[in-house]
């Protein structure tokens, strides 16, 4: 269940992006191991003049990442990301370091 959703994030990024790389499929939680949640809340990340663009879930899990973008770049693709109605994760993302 974990992979799917990580999948569709990837291919729903990938579209805006031209680029998307898998990243989380499952998430630690006070359970254990759990599939990522099936929330699209896209996140970045502003390191420098560049910027990674996510979707992840309510916990912050990132299920996708985009290569490094300029910042102008970056801001007009998430930009557009909002206006088509992925909601914003304002917390920490949790990705692969």
């Amino acid at each position: 269940m974990g992979s799917e959703r990580s999948r569709e994030a990837q291919m729903k990024l990938f579209n805006y992006t031209g680029f998307a790389m898998l990243t989380y499929t499952i998430k630690q939680t006070d359970k254990g191991f759990e599939p990522v949640g099936e929330e699209m809340l896209t996140g970045s990340m502003t390191r420098g003049n560049e910027m990674m663009l996510f979707i992840c879930d309510n916990d912050g899990y990132a299920k996708a990442q985009s290569k490094p973008l300029t910042l102008e770049e970056g801001r007009k693709i998430a930009q557009r990301m909002l206006q088509d109605g992925l909601e914003e994760f304002k917390g920490t993302i949790k990705t692969v370091s």
